[in-house]
């Protein structure tokens, strides 16, 4: 199977790579092609990967770069699509634009991620449709965020070959494995809502829901990362765990302060990324241990806004073998996928991907992040519990908004665009979110572009 890496050059490439070679018995991979604009991001990340291969003692998987999109998805049996249009200061952009006005700057939660939607979209679905035509048959696994509209857009040319992935519920579910004292691979987990914006619903060790003796037990679920970031009592109200991204909306001003405070996530990890990638250390293995001193200090400061006066500060990143996906984040996801779709054994994984009926709040054919089985016979979402009543309420109105975001982004329309910053629980009146599709028009100019 030949796999195209698009956005190649983007700095989580090597840990996918490493992912798939890993796996390479069990998925047969026969090359990587790493797509991306940038040829010189491109060379130093390919010199990453090569520095990787020689400390395994060889390469695994024969890896080569382009920046011809054809060239890269061409007979491809997956492609992936990890892209960011406008690059890190496209996100420093998202992020300022809503902060200087009081409002929430997270780069797929409010504001920012329907900019970063709209920017998005309209390339995205450009290369969807090379991928129908030259590789009609390939899996289409996309990382691009916001990855849940972003999948949905996908849908229209590439249908249930369109699956968004993202690590955090996998995290979430992990987490609790631990908290169970269970290995999470031995249990089911029925999780649902929309990407960055779900809820963990049901922990099955054995058929047997144990996530009730979990909210009961002060101890266990006092070891929760959610429960220091939302409190033990919100849990046990909800009678479920919420994904940490809803940190955003339930302590919005709070989180905005601190970003406020901190000069915003995107300028951080602009100007980390920035040193590696100008750095260049001109061999394999100088490039590899930059890689590693720039991707260890990011993970130090992950949600470092939501933990700030926090007991705990920012905890570790990673967790305990066989407990989910750690610092591999969405490769590993993406690799535990592939498995189950190439080879005999199904696999139960949380996936942005058509609802099928599992939630009432969002349509059969639109995009949630939901429980499903995973096989060669495609993908299934599992029946679950509903939501509860406040989740309920929250992923129709964020539903909306995406919705809004989606026909905005497909026609280039400046009133949709406002029409879904103004439905946002986090924008407070229909001015300030034409203050802030303002700012974003004057200061992006492949959002201009977009428009008609």
């Amino acid at each position: 199977m030949k796999v195209a890496v698009l956005g190649g050059g983007g700095f989580r490439t090597p840990t996918l790579h490493s992912c798939l070679a890993r796996a390479n018995a069990r998925i047969g991979v026969e090359e990587v092609v790493l797509q991306d604009v940038d040829p010189t991001r491109l060379d130093l990340i390919l010199d990453v990967i090569v520095g990787m291969d020689r400390e395994r003692g060889g390469a695994a998987i024969a890896v080569r770069t382009t920046t011809s999109l054809d060239d890269a998805v061409d007979g491809a049996g997956a492609v992936l699509a990890a892209i960011r249009v406008g690059g890190a200061d496209a996100r420093v952009i998202d992020e300022e634009v809503p902060l200087s006005l009081g409002v929430l700057g997270q780069e797929t939660v409010g504001p920012a991620g329907i900019a970063f939607a709209m920017r998005t979209i309209p390339v995205m679905r450009a290369i969807a449709l090379t991928v129908r035509d030259r590789a009609p048959d390939a899996w289409f696994v996309n990382f691009t965020n916001p990855a849940g509209v972003v999948t949905e857009a996908l849908r229209e040319m590439l249908g249930d070959r369109a699956v968004g992935i993202c690590d955090s519920p996998a995290g979430l579910c992990a987490r609790t494995a631990v908290a169970l004292r269970q290995k999470a691979s031995s249990m089911d987990f029925d999780y649902g809502g929309l990407n960055h914006l779900g809820w963990l619903l049901a922990a099955r060790v054995e058929g047997e829901d144990r996530l009730p003796e979990l909210l009961a037990d002060d101890v266990r679920i006092g070891s929760l990362d959610e429960a220091r970031l939302f409190g033990v009592a919100r849990l046990r109200s909800l009678r479920a765990i919420p994904n940490e991204y809803l940190v955003y909306l339930d302590r919005t001003s709070e989180v905005t302060a601190a970003f406020r405070r901190q000069g915003g996530r995107g300028n951080l990890v602009a100007k980390q990324q920035r040193q590696f990638f100008e750095r260049r250390p001109g061999d394999p293995s100088g490039s590899l241990a930059a890689w590693r001193a720039t991707r260890d200090a990011r993970h130090s400061t992950y949600m470092a806004e939501a933990w700030e006066g926090t007991a705990q500060g920012v905890p570790e990143t990673g967790a305990p073998p066989d407990q989910g996906p750690g610092e591999e984040g969405y490769a590993a996801v993406a690799v535990n996928f592939f498995e189950a779709v190439v080879g005999d054994e199904p696999a139960q994984l949380i996936l942005n991907t058509a609802n099928r009926g599992r939630l009432t709040e969002v349509g059969d054919d639109e995009v949630g992040e939901i429980t499903c089985t995973v096989s060669s016979d495609g993908i299934r979402p599992v029946p679950g519990s509903p939501l509860p009543s406040e989740a309920s309420t929250l992923v129709t109105r964020i539903k909306e908004v995406e919705r809004l975001t989606l026909v905005a982004a497909t026609r280039g329309s400046a009133p949709l665009a406002i029409d879904a910053l103004a439905a946002h629980p986090t924008v407070p009146s229909r001015e300030i979110a034409e203050r802030i599709w303002s700012g974003y028009v004057g200061r992006h100019e492949s959002l201009r572009d977009a428009l008609r």
